[in-house]
């Protein structure tokens, strides 16, 4: 063996650049998530946003026949605060929180319990804020109203949203 054997070697040189294209798999991954996940996030409000409006549907519903079936005398505060909790959840507070009196009666009529504009909905807000005499007569109309409000409700406030 000679004492030059390094000068034996081929010359140093850096290996050619990675190239451009195509990316790597880890961009690809990168790539589909960036488009999917719009998609993905609309498929997942629509659906699960009909479902929460379907169990607040069916739990209104439920507790409506609850109160028909008792014979108890605050029917009208019992149906007054199932109406605002079923409406908060489906409109959201920020339309409902403001309503009271004929805005609220007029807001429950636009939404399907149209039986409520007039004075069943005012015997209604009597009824259930200190006059309870008045309850056992207009019973029925009112837990009829508010069915109709329940089941139209939800459909409307799907028309509107996306």
């Amino acid at each position: 063996m000679s004492a030059n054997w390094l000068e034996q070697l081929a010359p140093e040189h850096a290996p050619p650049p990675p190239p451009w294209w195509p990316p790597a798999p880890g961009w690809w991954g990168i790539a589909a998530l960036c488009l999917l996940a719009p998609l993905l996030t609309l498929a997942w409000r629509r659906f699960y946003g009909r479902a929460g409006r379907r169990a607040a549907r069916r739990a209104a519903l439920l507790e409506l026949r609850g109160i028909r079936a008792q014979a108890k005398s605050d029917v009208a505060a019992q149906i007054q605060r199932l109406l605002r909790r079923y409406a908060l959840a489906v409109f959201g507070p920020d339309r409902l929180a403001p309503l009271t009196g004929e805005a609220w009666l007029d807001f429950l009529a636009r939404h399907g319990g149209e039986r409520l504009a007039g004075e069943d909905g005012r015997a209604l807000l009597r009824a259930a804020y200190g006059n309870a005499a008045a309850a056992e007569p207009q019973r029925d109309a009112w837990l009829s109203a508010a069915e109709a409000f329940v089941r139209r409700a939800s459909r409307r406030a799907a028309a509107r949203t996306p």
